[in-house]
């Protein structure tokens, strides 16, 4: 670890006015993202007395190898560039308000000719229209269900609802009266969109309208004796009025708003918002992160605003009102930035009486819950994660902590499509950012050891690389043009693992010494006995069957395995696919990488008719029989597995 006093500034060099710095490790990575309205103050803060600072800050002060710093012209800039900074580079030592996993959304496509209503996760899409988010996902099943039996929108897939076309019988949703079946045209383009856009307006909190109408259908129904119709329609208010049941109005019906709460210890915080449109609950979300350093709840709100609205694509998610339970130090800059995005007026406050006081009450007493929840499932894990990494360390004699682990493993049938992969787990978890795959060809490809070397002297001559690509990490000023941190390579392993026993161990490690690469450990694990081959050595390491360290090295070879795996199967797909195209006379290369991306299968090239052939650019009728004659003449094609898709 790195002494602080090796690479503080100078206390005349830094400069009084408001700015932003950095801290970067000996890789040149940057670890740590702050702000301050007076930079010589708050960095001379972290050299004053390392040894009385946070646990995680003095942790930090020693990674680093170098600290930057950049001067802005206001604290609205400072809050701009640390936003940047820290979603650009990610450092390790910020707090990140990441969710657990990805919420799920209610999404009508409005992109569609035949919207369909599904439920969405991950990334949004343009035309796309969002409602939630849901918690839990079984709630936004329960509202989905209730609403079709009002409006039936499509929710089938683009495969369902092609086969019902071709066939001319609706799927079951069809047959029980919760889809219109546009596929079979009981409906007609312009209704089924129509009918899309009530969903929406329906979603939006447009209620009353509906269930007016409703109510007087069904007054109707009973005055002119259509008893069952009038039964239907009761049946369908009483739905739409339990799909909002579950978000009872906690506020007026014009509040718009996000209620952020916190419940902390030193060591973690968790965060939990309510999601109020309309004056009703519409969802929920919550995070657990790590506190870095002695954070005060004015900094974690300052950090958790500027991540969540920041990272909104739909800016406007962001509502007229901001509830927290602390003001950070510039609300008027935050609120300013947030005005930007959202192009109105953020109110951003600390609500102190009345409904909205009693809202943020128990916002905070389901933060709390969280955390307790919390600290429950993951003391194990994280006990269980850092006794593995120990004793691998105690096992191996190895000086320095295991951070990150990198493994390899070979795949191929019979030598043919022969890949390498690489997996990696940083503090005992995956990160599957980091995974790469090697294609092995030529004299590489001969055996299992002599892939294995080809693949760990390609992974280090990259690392050999961009380690000289790599400025040297100063303290001062910094180079805007730095484009460091999109090496790939640069981060090198604390242990190698590889999946075999002597004879890959033996060429891993020639890999390494010929580069010159002399400090990186390498260690191999043999499937027969889960042994412990290290390079040069008679016997090998034999760890406990219930040893926490075996597991770990089991998980991650198995996961190299799959991965590896995956590759070589996507890679044999594609060979098959391209040789059995190979042999259709006047189909050129141009033209078989235009049929594999419009069918992607033999079995669906095989099903596919002249006229969805001739539909691909350069196919003619000619070419278009020639290829159905030729793939479906072909007995010993039919024994493949043409199932596989080429990706």
């Amino acid at each position: 670890m790195a002494d602080p006093a090796t690479y503080r500034p100078a206390t005349g060099e830094i400069p009084t006015r408001p700015g932003v710095y950095r801290f970067k490790d000996d890789q040149s990575r940057v670890i740590y993202v702050g702000k301050a309205k007076n930079l010589r103050s708050r960095l001379t803060s972290y050299f004053a007395r390392p040894e009385t600072l946070h646990a995680k800050t003095r942790a930090m002060v020693h990674t680093a190898a170098g600290v930057e710093w950049t001067v802005v012209g206001s604290e609205l800039e400072a809050i701009q560039l640390e936003y940047t900074w820290i979603k650009q580079y990610t450092p390790r030592f910020n707090i990140m308000y990441r969710d657990d996993k990805s919420y799920p959304y209610l999404a009508v496509t409005m992109d569609e000719k035949y919207p369909r209503v599904m439920v969405m996760r991950g990334d949004r899409r343009k035309g796309v229209k969002y409602f939630g988010p849901f918690h839990p996902a079984k709630a936004i099943r329960e509202t989905v269900d209730r609403m079709l039996r009002v409006f039936p929108v499509r929710t089938c897939s683009a495969g369902v609802f092609r086969r019902a076309e071709m066939s001319g019988r609706p799927c079951l949703m069809g047959y029980i009266d919760k889809c219109s079946a546009p596929c079979v045209g009981r409906i007609s383009v312009e209704d089924h969109y129509r009918l899309a856009e009530d969903f929406c307006n329906f979603m939006t909190g447009n209620v009353s309208g509906y269930l007016r109408e409703l109510e007087a259908e069904m007054k109707s129904a009973v005055d002119e004796l259509r008893y069952e119709d009038a039964a239907r329609r009761r049946d369908d208010i009483a739905a739409l009025k339990r799909v909002f049941e579950r978000n009872a109005v906690v506020l007026s019906e014009n509040t718009e708003a996000d209620v952020f709460a916190f419940a902390e210890d030193e060591l973690e915080a968790a965060v939990q918002v309510f999601h109020i449109r309309g004056g009703r609950i519409r969802g929920q979300r919550g995070w657990v992160v790590e506190k870095v350093e002695e954070t005060t709840s004015e900094q974690l709100v300052q950090q958790l605003i500027q991540q969540v609205y920041g990272d909104l694509d739909d800016v406007s998610r962001i509502p007229a009102e901001v509830l927290v339970p602390a003001l950070p130090s510039e609300p008027e800059e935050l609120s300013e930035w947030l005005t930007e995005r959202r192009g109105s007026r953020v109110d951003l406050r600390v609500p102190r009486r009345g409904d909205k006081k009693a809202l943020l009450e128990t916002v905070a007493e389901n933060a709390d819950l969280a955390l307790r929840s919390h600290k429950t499932k993951r003391s194990g894990d994280i006990t269980t994660r850092s006794a593995a990494l120990r004793e691998l360390q105690d096992a191996l004699e190895l000086p320095e902590p295991l951070l990150r682990i990198e493994c390899y493993d070979i795949s191929h049938v019979q030598g043919t499509n022969v890949v390498g992969s690489m997996v990696v787990v940083e503090d005992g978890l995956p990160q599957k950012s980091a995974y790469r795959k090697f294609a092995v060809t030529g004299d590489a490809a001969r055996d299992d050891t002599t892939a294995m070397h080809d693949v760990l002297t390609r992974r280090f001559k990259s690392y050999l690389r961009e380690q000289t690509e790599t400025p040297e990490v100063v303290s001062g000023e910094i180079d805007e043009d730095d484009t460091s941190e999109k090496k790939r390579f640069s981060y090198p392993p604390s242990l190698v693992v590889v999946d075999g026993g002597p004879a890959q161990v033996s060429s891993a490690q020639s890999a390494l010494i010929e580069l010159g690469v002399t400090d990186i450990p390498v260690v191999g694990l043999a499937k027969r006995l889960e042994e412990l081959w290290l390079p040069g050595e008679e016997f090998p390491v034999v760890l406990p069957r219930t040893s926490e360290g075996l597991y770990l090295l089991q998980r991650i070879r198995d996961e190299s395995h799959r991965f590896a795996i995956s590759f070589h199967r996507d890679k044999r797909s594609k060979s098959m696919v391209q040789s059995a195209l190979d042999e259709i006379p006047g189909l050129g290369p141009a033209k078989r990488k235009l049929l594999l991306k419009q069918f992607g299968s033999i079995k669906r090239l095989r099903a596919a008719s002249i006229d969805e052939l001739t539909a691909v650019k350069g196919i003619g009728p000619q070419l278009a029989q020639a290829i159905r004659e030729n793939l479906g003449t072909k007995d010993s094609a039919k024994s493949k597995d043409s199932a596989e898709s080429v990706g």
